[in-house]
């Protein structure tokens, strides 16, 4: 064989091992992305695993409020997203109203002896209420006043309670929608039930553990509810159109208990504005 035959055969044994290399470092640089991709994907699930696991343990160890109707005292937290779909009828509620609401005590001449109508407005649709100014004179002429203030205007309903609860109500009327809200006055309890049995389409105020808390805050009974209390709960009135409203939103639900132990429905719905009128015989 020549020099230059031997130079050649030299040579392309030399670019058959520099290829063979390449090669093989290349087959080397897959397999690593491959066991990377799978060891990203087995970090993912165990994390997803991890967090569902925390959420979880988080749910069994909140409870539920012992005082189904009250207020609660609290800070205002944040509430995550509801119903992937809204409920018919309903549109996207108004922001939480963030301006400090104060109002005075009218005196209960204003409404004793009368039959009030309510119409209030939601983002659901018209909720129609009859307010009874006999047997709850200062609790209606409350009402009234709040009306007539603008107190509960864009004000979300911040709780639902469920068979979970033992009980069945949508509890509205504060307008910082943390259950803590409050009028700046508070007034005693009348026209509670002797049996403690709430019938369906009650309108009822709700109070704190003090019987002379009863502020803004109230309550609609969307299915009879025993609330076992020595000084109970105002009954002021009845709902006498809308309940399918507050039917459709207790069937959508309640989210877990928030910081502040309020259940607030999953399907969002705030007072847009309160309208009160005196019943014509």
């Amino acid at each position: 064989m020549s020099p230059h035959a031997r130079d050649r055969a030299r040579e392309k044994r030399r670019n058959e091992k520099r290829q063979s290399a390449l090669a093989q470092r290349e087959m080397d640089s897959r397999r690593n992305r491959q066991v990377l991709g799978v060891v990203l994907a087995m970090v993912v699930v165990i994390g997803g695993f991890v967090a569902l696991s925390m959420a979880l343990s988080h749910d069994n160890k909140t409870a539920a409020s012992g005082q189904p109707a009250a207020q609660v005292s609290s800070t205002p937290t944040s509430v995550s997203a509801g119903l992937a779909t809204p409920v018919a009828g309903c549109v996207a509620p108004p922001a939480v109203p963030t301006d400090q609401r104060r109002a005075t005590l009218p005196d209960k001449k204003i409404a004793a002896g009368k039959t009030l109508i309510a119409t209030v407005t939601t983002n659901c649709g018209i909720i129609t209420m009859e307010l009874n100014g006999t047997k709850a004179p200062q609790t209606v002429a409350s009402f009234l006043g709040l009306a007539k203030s603008g107190y509960w205007v864009d004000s979300p309903c911040h709780r639902l309670t469920t068979a979970t609860d033992g009980i069945f109500v949508l509890q509205c009327g504060d307008p910082t929608g943390t259950g803590s809200g409050t009028p700046g006055y508070g007034f005693g309890v009348e026209n509670a039930p002797a049996n403690s049995i709430y019938p369906a389409g009650t309108l009822a105020m709700a109070r704190t553990s003090d019987p002379k808390s009863n502020g803004g805050q109230f309550f609609i009974v969307y299915k009879q509810t025993t609330i076992p209390d020595t000084t109970g709960y105002s009954i002021f009135g009845k709902i006498t159109s809308g309940m399918d409203i507050v039917d459709k939103i207790a069937a959508a639900g309640a989210h877990q208990p928030d910081a502040t132990q309020n259940t607030a429905p999953l399907q969002p719905i705030s007072i847009l504005a309160v309208n009160v009128t005196e019943k014509k015989a």
